[in-house]
């Protein structure tokens, strides 16, 4: 997100992330990846990945889209009519590993108010934007978060990793 708090500029525009763009760096993606096998993410988030001429790169886990609409699930890409909330408790009921949700902030904005965040990493790109979608949207719970670890990068990039406390790090398998 940007500085001031925005996942995209006004229209969904995502051009500020480019800045940060360094051949060969991943800001611990590939890493973070391997600790999850479901994924939690809203229709517009993979329609705007679509659009942009990618195909969503975590096909290879249980992906679940928050639709209002149902559609037909493609592969292990499931539509998802219902609270965001009851899936990731559902999710968390079953084995495996971490549940990763990949946006958008309507989908996180009803997870932490479920209280079904247990933990957050934040990529800070080192921009402000003035305007566009917020992360985190007014009427939120206040949440109290612990600080587990930040580190910055030579593009600007600032990842910071919090826990909620009284949650577990990860799911146990």
């Amino acid at each position: 997100m940007s500085i001031d708090g925005f996942i995209a500029g006004p229209e969904g525009d995502l051009g500020f992330l480019s800045q940060v763009e360094v051949a060969g760096e991943d800001y611990g993606y590939s890493e973070f990846v391997k600790t999850i096998d479901a994924v939690i993410i809203g229709r517009k988030t993979i329609e705007k990945v679509e659009s942009m001429g990618y195909e969503y790169p975590l096909q290879d886990r249980e992906v679940y889209v928050i639709s209002r609409n149902l559609r037909q699930d493609k592969g292990s890409m499931h539509y998802y009519q219902g609270n965001p909330a009851d899936l990731a408790r559902e999710l968390k009921g079953k084995p495996g590993k971490n549940i990763y949700c990949d946006g958008g902030s309507e989908i996180v904005n009803q997870l932490f108010k479920a209280g079904e965040v247990d933990d957050l990493i934040l990529s800070i790109i080192p921009v402000i934007l003035g305007d566009g979608i917020p992360l985190f949207r007014s009427g939120n719970v206040l949440q109290t978060m612990h600080l587990i670890s930040c580190k910055s990068y030579p593009s600007g990039l600032v990842q910071m990793h919090y826990s909620v406390p009284g949650k577990s790090l990860s799911i146990s398998e």
